[in-house]
């Protein structure tokens, strides 16, 4: 087994590096170039909803105004936990005007933290390369369609998805593993697969710290906000349609799929014909990933299919496509088929689809003409994307277990460090034909 102050060092290839830096500049430029950034309900630099019925919420709990009667921001409805209000109460630290290009900043440093963390977790040291390189990655999923519209409209999936990122990363035997899970839960009830996920890899005490920290957000709101707290669990929680219909074209799960294709709801007896067996062997795979050390694919998989099998997720809660792609990018520094991969998961989930009226932009919504050609597939593109993820699994763990990578020490004792300088250098991890993980140097 591999000591836990291992690591292994990202490849030294230049092309590697000109073709992400090829790929962040077209995103960016992409970004700005597709639509006036400052173009009212659409333009990059002219969102920002979302954040502002965060700060409404936190401005609602502060002057003990109902969160769930009354509508907050522009009229929408608030629509997360009362202990997502509490954790939102910061935000009126920041002044009104200032507060969507600041909640951009800090959605941009916590992509970037994510990139960085996912290469964490597939066993790599910091560097400055690697640091270059997730930068460059960084810069590059702004134009994915999932970040573009977090970064519009100021979400917080990003957050949610790096504290379920830093609590899968935790030793097995940490007492903060299921923490992150836990309180990312008690925000936003999606991220409560993962307990189940955490019980399918038989992390039974993980699971049980992310059920106690998330009934633990319940009962603290239930101190602090009673009144919040008695509506939301009793009402609001079961009201769907306070988000939007299942048919929306904007619903990309599986529950929306069915919807579309049958062009009204989805019968709720289908969709569970089918959600409770994609989740059922989801989790099954994910569980004999994290026995194969693929801890990040693992999680990724959770993630996704959260995603699916939710009755309603919008295209910015598939912001795991980001660690996909790092881990996409990870195999391709050994077998060069895998930017193939890369390269068509990032054409796919590009923010390339708006609509346009005279007066209206939609974007990340997925309201598209019903003439376009393709537009079933268009509609249901995440889906589809999801359920070859879960074929190219398949596929990885029907496929002999890649050999062990035997990363380079960080700051070894000095009698180890006179052994490497004084024998010849061993190429360990790509050098099989059949092994498709980066060679280095030891």
């Amino acid at each position: 087994m591999v000591e836990k102050n291992r690591r292994a060092v990202l490849p030294h290839k230049i092309s590697t590096l000109l073709l992400l830096l090829g790929t962040a500049v077209a995103g960016v430029t992409l970004l700005f170039a597709t639509m006036d950034p400052h173009m009212i309900s659409g333009g990059i630099l002219a969102g920002g909803l979302d954040v502002h019925i965060y700060r409404d919420g936190g401005w609602r709990v502060l002057h003990d105004r109902a969160l769930y009667i009354e509508p907050t921001h522009l009229g929408l409805l608030y629509t997360y936990t009362p202990f997502s209000a509490l954790v939102f109460l910061p935000l009126l630290l920041i002044p009104w005007g200032a507060v969507t290009n600041t909640w951009m900043g800090l959605n941009l440093l916590v992509l970037f933290a994510v990139v960085l963390q996912s290469w964490r977790m597939l066993g790599y040291r910091v560097t400055t390369r690697l640091v270059l390189v997730s930068i460059l990655i960084t810069l590059a999923c702004t134009f994915a369609e999932p970040v573009r519209t977090t970064l519009y409209y100021g979400q917080i999936n990003l957050w949610l998805m790096l504290l379920v990122l830093w609590d899968f990363s935790r030793p097995e035997g940490s007492r903060l593993r299921g923490l992150g899970v836990g309180i990312s839960a008690g925000i936003k009830l999606t991220p409560l697969y993962f307990v189940a996920q955490y019980l399918a890899q038989r992390q039974w005490r993980a699971a049980a710290t992310a059920a106690l920290t998330f009934v633990a957000t319940i009962g603290l709101t239930a101190l602090v906000l009673p009144r919040d707290s008695y509506q939301y669990w009793t009402s609001t929680f079961f009201q769907s349609g306070r988000i939007a219909p299942d048919a929306h074209p904007s619903n990309q799960s599986l529950r929306g799929a069915i919807a579309h294709l049958v062009h009204g709801p989805a019968p709720i007896w289908l969709w569970l014909l089918i959600a409770v067996p994609v989740a059922l062997l989801a989790m099954w795979l994910a569980a004999a990933l994290a026995r194969r050390g693929e801890q990040l694919l693992s999680v990724t998989l959770g993630g996704l299919t959260a995603c699916a099998v939710s009755p309603y997720s919008w295209g910015h809660h598939w912001v795991w496509f980001v660690p996909l792609m790092v881990y996409l990018i990870h195999r391709a520094q050994g077998r060069g088929r895998w930017w193939l991969a890369a390269g068509a998961l990032y054409v796919a989930i590009a923010a390339w689809t708006y609509t346009y009226t005279p007066t209206w932009v939609s974007v990340g919504t997925f309201l598209l003409p019903p003439w376009w050609p393709g537009i079933q597939l268009l509609m249901n593109v995440y889906v589809i994307i999801y359920l070859l993820v879960l074929v190219g699994v398949v596929q990885l763990l029907r496929a002999e277990p890649p050999a062990p990578i035997e990363p380079i020490i960080l700051d070894p004792p000095a009698a180890e460090r006179v052994s490497h300088a004084i024998r010849p250098p061993k190429v360990v991890g790509g050098a099989h034909p059949d092994d498709d993980r980066p060679a280095m140097v030891d």
